[in-house]
């Protein structure tokens, strides 16, 4: 029987490398209905799951148990027999901004020591158009011995996860599918059909997928830069920003952004994977750099901006006492990764601040690990009032934040995401 009839009576098999924020959704869906193993490298992660905890809050505990077809493993030789892998790993870039493929080689690798004849894998992870049939095919007839679209084939359906959106979750989007034969793509379109209620747009090619993906995060990138530069001039002219992009909104076709620092494992990362394959093929593209370098230089933007703030009220800012709202990358999000809040930390402490973190969604332990910065879910009842207050991520636990116990008389309060109530705030972004 072929893969479209075991799809179709239910009888595949299929595993999910990867069980992160895109990984664990898809494994949870997909072992509703299929015989499926969540494979992962990380043996504690594992643990968690089979108690039901899933520490990136992306899937509750009510929605492990329903996945009653749902394995895990972090032991390869479990993969065998598999008829589609879907590697789902992280592909981040390294301090030089280049693409960082070790985890997905690494993921192929395991998948082509394992892969049997006839099997289609498919890859979610965001890369840059060409990369999968560039760099995995190979390692996966290297490690197989099988030959690419004669022996086993290959899909691409980029993910489109938005981690801590609990409105557009993974049934909900609509998934781009692709294969690398049109017999491929035909039954990759049938697997995601089979759980995604939204709908799939199946696309011509494998590079026309990669391409689609990352030009989503790329243009938000850019148009969040073009928010950040209108910021630092409407600072200049001492008008408010947030103010300017609610009165510019009345238009039908104006486009909704706002200002602020862009982190992440997705816009603050997916634009470099295709610089990366431009500048690889002799073109320079200054728009979409131009872009990442106003975004990553924000942090500091907004430390410049607090010192000026508290000059302007006498505070020497040597020594001063800061408390710094937020360090993940996101708002109501646990995740940690790429944080560009961890910029505005570091660069306070450079310039010799005593920084306190509050962030009730991060776990202490994962910020001391990745950033060498103590964090707290919560402030003692009897902390001193801070010299500044900054608000550099939105989450909803401080809009209910009595911001004025915090602050001593004439302190700065400076609101990166315009979310503290205006009467607090002595400047918003």
């Amino acid at each position: 029987m072929d893969i479209t009839g075991k799809i179709e009576n239910r009888s595949l098999k299929l595993a999910v490398i990867g069980l992160g924020y895109v990984g664990l959704p898809l494994a949870v869906e997909f072992g509703k209905i299929f015989d499926t193993i969540g494979f992962d490298v990380k043996q504690e992660r594992l643990n968690d799951l089979r108690r039901g905890v899933d520490p990136t809050l992306e899937v509750g505990a009510d929605a492990l148990k329903t996945a009653a077809r749902l394995t895990f493993s972090c032991t390869p030789e479990d993969l065998h027999g598999c008829d589609i892998f879907i590697v789902a790993v992280p592909t981040p870039v390294d301090i030089h901004h280049r693409p960082d493929l070790s985890l997905l080689q690494s993921a192929s690798e395991t998948v082509g020591k394992v892969i049997k004849l006839g099997a289609i894998v498919i890859y979610e992870s965001t890369v840059y158009p060409g990369c999968t049939e560039e760099e995995c095919v190979p390692l996966l007839e290297k490690f197989s011995g099988l030959k690419f679209n004669q022996d086993f084939f290959c899909g691409y359906s980029p993910e489109r996860v938005n981690p801590g959106d609990k409105v557009h979750s993974l049934c909900k989007i609509t998934k781009i599918v692709s294969g690398s034969t049109e017999k491929t793509a035909e039954a990759v379109d049938m697997l995601y059909s089979s759980i995604i209620s939204a709908g799939t747009y199946r696309v011509s090619s494998i590079k026309i997928a990669e391409a689609a993906k990352v030009i989503e995060n790329t243009q938000r990138d850019i148009n969040i830069a073009f928010v950040n530069e209108l910021a630092k001039i409407f600072s200049l002219i001492g008008i408010d920003t947030q103010e300017v992009l609610k009165a510019a909104g009345t238009k039908w076709n104006f486009l909704n952004f706002t200002p602020g620092l862009v982190g992440g494992h997705c816009i603050g990362v997916d634009p470099y994977y295709l610089t990366h394959k431009a500048l690889a093929l002799g073109y320079h593209p200054e728009v979409i750099l131009a872009g990442r370098r106003i975004n990553d230089d924000m942090g500091k933007y907004v430390v410049s901006e607090v010192i000026k703030l508290m000059g302007e009220r006498g505070f020497s800012f040597a020594g001063a006492r800061i408390l710094q709202l937020g360090i993940t990358f996101k708002e109501n999000c646990p995740d940690i990764r790429n944080s560009r809040a961890y910029d505005v930390a570091s660069t306070l402490q450079k310039y010799g601040c005593r920084v306190d973190i509050l962030d009730p969604w991060a776990d202490p332990g994962e910020v001391m690990a990745e950033y060498a910065l103590k964090s707290l879910k919560s402030l003692p009842e009897n902390a001193e009032p801070y010299d500044a207050v900054i608000l550099t991520v939105a989450h909803q636990d401080f809009k209910q934040l009595d911001v004025k116990k915090l602050i001593r008389a004439n302190g700065v309060v400076y609101d990166v995401k315009g979310i503290l109530p205006r009467e607090v705030v002595t400047k918003r972004l």
